[in-house]
């Protein structure tokens, strides 16, 4: 590993105009290319502290051997230079787009005497006229079927041409219309490129003209009482017709634009692009990347759009590119493009009506994107196996953590903390064994804290386990969670919102001991449809640990039976909670909040649990009394597993704590009242209006709502009256009073 003060530049040698530097390693390879306004600033930023760069840049530096720069003119010089660097050298270090598949084109070849319409892949060749690119080749195929009734295009290939001409005899679309048969001479070299003209005339979007044209001639052959030619020629607009509608109009104006978005993650970003001609979608296309450098969204578009219009020239670059976020240098970068074109390109954010809406379609494109090419990435057995080993590897584990948990918690400015726990095993995600936590403790912000009470809570309720079966640590040590699940006793009700989730709120179970911070406290499975734990507190619950890999003695007074392999149970066959141990817990956060965890786990007196946290602006991992932090590469499997499951625990707080939230805005003062069910608090909206106007109503006009009988509306009033404010609300700026709010409070 280089020093980089050995290769540093001396002050004063770096000019302060613009110009494209690259890094080169011991053996003179290019590794790294970069632009900028001004060398001297942009090339000093390397070689400043290295615990001040980001991780990816102070990898490059460190593998840099020298720097060499090239002064430029211009910016718009700087780009170009640094692209044509950047497909030279193919460094490293730089972010390179890989397409997730190689699409399909369809193709003109302009460029031979008789030109041919075809499927293309691969590297564009000059002279060749390229519409797309399309999802599939069927669909090109599909809408080439439909032209050529229109426009007889040749689209055979040279050896099957070759032998028409020698033969003196077409092939079957020459004999069924679908070809002029340029190779027998029916049309002369002149017309049949007219023909491939005009069928890349309509294919760029210029439809109007054309299907008004044949509509003109069928009528003219309707008067001429030509019947057969005018049906012709009814059956020709239907199928140009046909063809557009494969195509829908996203944007009235008959725009010609490229549309891009970005999703992206600490360690990967997707690119999705819309080719956008003539108001239509012509193609559609994907990229993911590895960001190997430290890059943001504007450099991931800024990177995008040279790899996209680096080779092109003229209409292959449109008049407008739509992108989520401008690069560094707008204006160089739009002149770049302008030059590409020809004429005038105008690049910017979409902010509102049909672009914007078609962006956020392309938005959701690139997410899914991502996703996918995560879930591929996770679900190969050898890939999983591989990143288990490399966290025991790195965190000096014994063995391979087949279960992890990891918890993280969420909160608005204080108010509504709740943690999660998500479960991982054998390095997938186990959405059955996730649970949810309130803070209860304390109240405000502390994350500290609050990870100390989580981990406290749910490793008593496992030390609790142990003491009430019986079981050893080498019983639990032994059972290792398996990869299939337990069959549920009762799962949650279908149809709800947390049936793929996890568990929903419910109160305590009878028979089982509450986690610390008093009932309700830690979120357990969902009861089944229609029954919660206040009024049916035996109602049967999900399953709550994972399956043995082997059968497990029953519990003291339970009689053996098969479900006994399926995991430990309750002596009412129940699934225990929090049965097993993880071999690793993860935290979403650095060395404060690991060290909290590590304490909680000590006090409890649990020591054969290793502790580690992901801090994720510089996704280090943190371990309990270390100072430095343990760098895993950036390619590493086992770093990408722990940040999948980092994020799937932000993911699972921050949805229950956005639910809470909204569950605490809605709140309403009949909420408290016992036995008023949703339906009876609609009818008592619905009946006076307003919540306020319910405080002002005696107890006989509320008796008077269809289902309100005395007693519940002595129980209304009494609970109106309890939360009735005491003096009016006054506005300071104006000195009006704050009437209170009239609208749907339920």
């Amino acid at each position: 590993m280089a020093d980089p003060s050995s290769y540093r530049p001396k002050p004063g040698e770096i000019p302060d105009s613009p110009g494209v530097y690259k890094f080169r390693d011991e053996h003179r390879r290019v590794i790294y290319v970069g632009k900028a306004k001004n060398l001297r600033q942009r090339v000093a930023n390397y070689f400043q502290d290295l615990a001040n760069l980001h991780p990816r840049t102070r990898t490059m530096v460190t593998t840099a051997a020298s720097v060499e720069w090239t002064v430029v003119s211009t910016e718009v010089e700087a780009l170009q230079l640094e692209y044509s660097w950047i497909k030279e050298f193919d460094p490293r270090f730089n972010v390179k787009y890989r397409d997730d598949k190689s699409y399909p084109y369809l193709a003109v070849t302009l460029n031979e005497e008789f030109p041919r319409v075809q499927v293309m892949r691969g590297a564009k060749k000059k002279g060749v006229r390229y519409f797309g690119p399309y999802g599939h080749a069927w669909a090109i195929r599909e809408t080439v079927d439909l032209m050529l009734r229109v426009f007889p295009v040749r689209t055979c290939s040279a050896g099957v041409f070759k032998n028409a001409e020698r033969t003196g005899r077409p092939c079957l679309l020459g004999y069924i219309g679908k070809c002029s048969a340029p190779c027998v001479g029916r049309v002369t070299p002149e017309e049949h490129r007219e023909l491939a003209e005009d069928f890349c005339a309509f294919m760029a979007g210029r439809t109007g003209t054309y299907i008004r044209r044949l509509e003109k001639d069928m009528a003219q052959a309707a008067e001429e009482m030509e019947y057969e030619r005018a049906a012709r020629l009814r059956d020709d607009a239907g199928a140009l017709k046909r063809a557009m509608e494969k195509s829908a109009v996203v944007l009235a104006d008959a725009t010609d634009a490229d549309l891009i978005a970005v999703a992206e993650d600490e360690l990967e970003a997707a690119l999705q692009i819309f080719h956008v001609r003539g108001g239509r979608v012509r193609g559609q296309r994907g990229w993911v990347t590895d960001k190997v450098e430290a890059v943001d969204t504007s450099g991931l578009v800024e990177h995008a759009l040279q790899q996209l219009y680096g080779e092109e020239r003229g209409d292959a670059v449109p008049k407008e590119v739509l992108v989520p976020a401008l690069p560094e240098d707008p204006d160089a970068v739009s002149q770049w493009l302008t030059d590409r074109r020809g004429s005038q390109v105008s690049l910017r954010i979409p902010q509102r009506g049909d672009k914007k809406d078609l962006m956020a379609t392309v938005q959701r494109n690139a997410q899914q994107a991502l996703g996918l090419h995560k879930t591929k990435r996770a679900s190969d057995l050898t890939t999983r196996s591989r990143a288990l080993e490399e966290i025991a590897e790195a965190l000096g584990l014994d063995a391979a953590p087949l279960r992890v948990e990891c918890y993280d918690i969420s909160h608005l400015q204080g108010d509504d903390v709740v943690a999660s726990m998500v479960v991982f095993e054998d390095g997938l995600a186990r959405k059955s064994e996730y649970r949810r936590f309130q803070i209860k403790g304390f109240e405000g912000q502390d994350d500290v804290r609050s990870m100390h009470e989580v981990i406290g809570r749910r490793f008593k309720r496992y030390l609790q386990e142990k003491e009430r079966t019986g079981e050893g640590d080498e019983q639990h040590a032994s059972d290792a969670p398996a990869t299939e699940a337990a069959p549920p006793a009762a799962g949650p009700a279908p149809g709800s919102p947390e049936t793929a989730e996890g568990p929903s709120d419910v109160g305590p179970v009878p028979g089982v001991p509450e986690a610390a911070g008093g009932p309700g406290a830690l979120e357990g499975p969902a009861a089944p449809a229609g029954l919660t734990a206040p009024t049916a507190p035996t109602a049967p619950t999900a399953p709550e640990g994972p399956a043995a890999t082997g059968p497990v003695p029953a519990p003291p007074l339970a009689p053996a039976s098969p479900d006994d392999v399926a995991g430990p149970r309750e002596e009412d066959g129940r699934p225990k909670r929090f049965a097993y141990p993880p071999q690793l817990v993860v935290v979403d956060g650095g060395q404060p909040q690991v060290a909290a965890a590590q304490r909680a786990l000590d006090e409890l007196g649990i020591h054969d649990i290793a502790v580690c946290g992901l801090a994720k602006r510089l996704e280090e991992v943190w371990l309990p009394d270390d100072d430095d932090p343990v760098v895993l590469p950036r390619s590493s499997e086992g770093l990408y597993l722990l940040q999948r499951i980092r994020d799937e625990a932000h993911r699972f707080a921050i949805t229950y704590q956005r639910a809470k939230r909204a569950k605490r805005i809605r709140s309403s003062p009949l909420d408290d009242v016992s036995g008023l069910g949703e339906t009876r608090k609609q009818a008592l909206i619905k009946h006076f209006g307003s919540v306020k106007k319910l405080r002002q109503a005696t107890i006989d006009q509320i008796c008077e709502v269809p289902g309100i009988g005395r007693r519940t509306a002595e129980s209304v009033a009494a609970a109106l009256a309890a939360t009735a404010p005491a003096v009016p609300a006054v506005n300071t700026a104006t000195g009006e009073i704050i009437e209170e709010d009239d609208g749907d409070s339920s």
